[in-house]
């Protein structure tokens, strides 16, 4: 097989033709197919390639894409094809001797340029095909943030979001073909932007209002999480995650999720981690997806309803494990069996001795740990103290 590259990505921005570089302009003028959007069809102008309008939905176009193999075929994308584009995708349906990559400047580097914004401090979100609460864990006073919208109409859903969230002292700047001959520049307070607007759109927002902000630390307020009480509450959850030590990439299952606390807050942790949350009660197991959903990481979640050890057969294989409640012995035998960091809390002192004795057996560490809080005594104070709990951690 020839290690001639069959296949040509190119970003292609709102100027279209005139706006490419010499190199992709004469990969177009060489193309025998050339497939895209529509709406990037309409940029190209006269072509004497065969034209193909990529079709809905999205995995239609890739199976026939394959079909073209040999050819001198050429894909438009916007933009950055690989910077929340269709670049990867596509590149990971092939070997790497069959595309080569021709890309244009993105929407978030022409709007950090046009509002003088250093983009190495700007949070970057794709929000044209995911939900507007992937931006909670950024809602942060005079933060600043560069989004695509799907559409026109999705505006007023960024606005919305961000005023029921208590942000809509934002100040957006929202960017209608950016970068072509038509593009134009709106900017109001969240809570006072108003009109329509024309694909293709993106948003800049600078942060502000009373809204509260997600720790970047361990150890979120409790209010942050929906719960019936059934929470690992926040001091105790903080070195809970700390031993759990998340890392970029990690799979962890959450065992007795009751909340989801932990795996929520793990996955808050870093944007390329995973959980696995069991929970065998239906009421929980929705309020753990309903929070993931609220904290924009439904993504990476995955909540089974089910009672451990028996629910734990066929999930993906974990990094760490936490299990939080309903401690016995079949379910430390199942949690024993697998590669991981494992992390146990325990309150009961049947828990407790269970911990003492797989100490004893296996090795780790074992901490109890005590927490007081101050609480009125009469006409003074005194400490009030939580009930102990006892945590053994171990790396298999």
């Amino acid at each position: 097989m020839s290690d001639t590259p069959w296949l040509t990505i190119i970003g292609i921005g709102e100027d279209g033709v005139a706006g490419l570089s010499a190199r992709s302009q004469a990969a177009l003028r060489a193309a025998e197919v050339i497939m895209a959007p529509p709406r990037h069809l309409d940029l190209l102008g006269e072509t004497q390639a065969r034209t193909i309008p990529w079709p809905v939905p999205y995995r239609d176009g890739l199976d026939q894409l394959k079909t073209l193999h040999g050819q001198r075929v050429v894909v438009l994308a916007s933009g950055d094809p690989f910077w929340f584009g269709a670049g990867s995708v596509i590149a990971q349906q092939f070997e790497a001797q069959d595309w080569v990559a021709h890309p244009g400047p993105s929407c978030f580097a022409l709007a950090a340029n046009r509002l003088g914004w250093a983009l190495d401090k700007t949070a970057c979100l794709g929000l044209h095909a995911a939900p507007m609460a992937r931006l909670r864990r950024h809602l942060a006073r005079d933060s600043r943030v560069i989004v695509t919208l799907r559409d026109g109409s999705s505006v007023s859903d960024l606005t919305g979001y961000l005023i029921d969230q208590g942000f809509g002292d934002s100040m957006l700047s929202i960017f209608e073909h950016l970068g072509g001959p038509q593009e134009n520049i709106a900017t109001a307070g969240a809570s006072a932007l108003q009109g329509t607007f024309d694909h293709p759109v993106c948003a800049a927002i600078h942060i502000a209002g009373p809204g509260q902000a997600l720790t970047v630390a361990t150890g979120q307020s409790d209010d942050t999480f929906e719960h019936d009480g059934q929470i690992t509450k926040r001091p105790v959850r903080a070195i809970t995650l700390s031993t759990l030590a998340p890392k970029p990439g990690e799979h962890l299952w959450d065992i007795g999720g009751g909340s989801g606390s932990i795996a929520l807050e793990w996955l808050l942790a870093h944007a390329s981690t995973r959980a696995t949350c069991v929970e065998p009660r239906t009421d929980r197991a929705a309020r753990i997806a309903e929070n993931g959903k609220k904290l924009g990481v439904e993504s990476r979640l995955t909540v089974v309803t089910g009672a451990a050890p028996e629910a734990l057969t066929g999930l993906d294989t974990p990094d760490a494990i936490f299990v939080g409640g309903g401690l016995d012995d079949a379910m430390l035998d199942a949690v024993m069996d697998q590669s991981a960091r494992l992390v146990i809390n325990a309150v009961t002192l049947e828990g407790e001795a269970r911990l003492a004795h797989a100490h004893t057996r296996h090795g780790g560490a074992l901490m109890r740990i005590d927490i007081a809080n101050a609480k009125p005594l009469g006409a003074k104070r005194g400490w009030a103290a939580s009930y102990p709990v006892v945590q053994w951690s171990l790396i298999r």
